[in-house]
């Protein structure tokens, strides 16, 4: 089988490494097609995938951004057809449902962004398959599997995923230090458009100082006083740091939800709201949500210390992750099933909507030592 999967965000390329690399096991061929966005490149090469860039990501105008997704499109449009892919896989791309139909082949997309409404819109009619976590609020027809899954237990599943606690050494902590992790967006994806987040940063972070170390990831450029506190490890590490951090404060929903595949309690602070953020939080209690713009300056260091205030925090959050694991499913083991068998693995699924259970795996994960 040949696939073709095109990626266009880092997130991608960690949803996707494990699932290419047992494919490629398997025997079949894929190629990575990718647009050059923030460390996209970098964790693609500290992988070893091979890939081929057909854009770089452009902010501002709407014609500058028009042109350059012409010109990705012409790229990929001819990688495309020397290579002759069976099924296209995205995260919900144009360029990949066109090409699609273009060449008479099957899309297949996983999406849990249940909010991006108009680009969905544009998007059902190039897709076959919509693959969502069963949390996804909206129903899209007969093409829709919800799954008992997220995609981050695509690379963060005990299976594919053991913590490194060499990583807190490179960041000067020494073992049992608490330290929070803050994380600020840029602001510039289509689904950010008019949102808000974090209001005040040097007040968060002056606010957490007497109580834990204070490290910040950020998209977006930092005031001088608070480049110090930047965090300085290579992109393919950050999921070591959140495993080991007492808590997580971002804008950012997937590390929000990374942090709850973690048993890292998260606040996240943005006024868009998820299906997958509302269900961690509600039902396994790991993600707490402030979506109000009026409780943005305040509240959030207020939540951020209440829960710094239970020195136990740590390890109630591993004990949340082992009930959070036991009732989700191996997401990449489905999707090997689901692409190699399709499409009669569509046909099982619409007569059983109960199928991706038989993914549970029993977790025998060796107890990391709780900080």
């Amino acid at each position: 089988m040949r696939l073709l999967i095109e990626m266009g965000h880092p997130a991608h390329v960690h949803q996707f490494k494990h699932f290419i690399q047992e494919m490629q096991k398997r025997g079949h061929s894929v190629r990575i097609i990718t647009t050059d966005k923030e460390v996209t490149i970098p964790l693609l090469n500290s992988i070893g995938l091979d890939y081929d860039v057909i854009g770089v990501n452009q902010g501002g105008r709407v014609t500058r951004k028009l042109i350059s997704l012409a010109k990705s499109f012409h790229t990929a449009y001819n990688i495309s057809r020397a290579f002759r892919p069976d099924i296209y896989i995205s995260r919900g791309s144009f360029i990949s449902g066109a090409m699609s139909r273009l060449l008479f082949k099957p899309h297949i997309f996983f999406s849990d962004c249940d909010h991006v409404v108009l680009l969905r819109k544009i998007l059902d009619p190039l897709v076959d398959v919509i693959i969502s976590p069963s949390s996804f609020q909206l129903n899209l027809g007969r093409k829709h599997v919800k799954i008992e899954g997220y995609k981050e237990l695509m690379y963060l599943h005990p299976k594919y995923f053991t913590p490194n606690p060499a990583v807190l050494k490179e960041v000067g902590l020494t073992e049992g230090e608490r330290f929070a992790i803050i994380r600020l967006v840029s602001w510039h994806a289509h689904h950010d458009v008019g949102q808000h987040g974090i209001q005040d940063e040097m007040r968060l972070v002056k606010g957490l100082e007497p109580h834990c170390r204070v490290i910040i990831s950020s998209e977006r450029p930092l005031p001088a006083e608070l480049e110090e506190y930047r965090m300085k490890v290579s992109p393919e590490k950050l999921h070591d740091l959140l495993y080991y951090a007492t808590l997580y404060i971002g804008e950012g929903a997937t590390t929000a939800s990374e942090c709850a595949m973690l048993g890292t309690h998260a606040l996240y602070v943005n006024t868009l709201r998820a299906g997958t953020t509302d269900e961690l939080g509600g039902t396994y209690g790991l993600v707490h949500t402030i979506s109000d713009p009026r409780e943005m300056r305040s509240e959030v260091l207020i939540k951020a210390l209440k829960l710094l205030n239970d020195p136990d925090l740590h390890a109630k959050g591993k004990l949340k992750r082992q009930r959070l694991l036991s009732e989700k499913i191996d997401v990449t083991a489905f999707m090997i099933w689901f692409i190699e068998s399709y499409p009669d693995s569509m046909t099982q699924i619409q007569s059983d909507a109960d199928f991706s259970v038989r993914f549970k795996t029993e977790i025998k994960e060796t107890p990391v030592e709780v900080l």
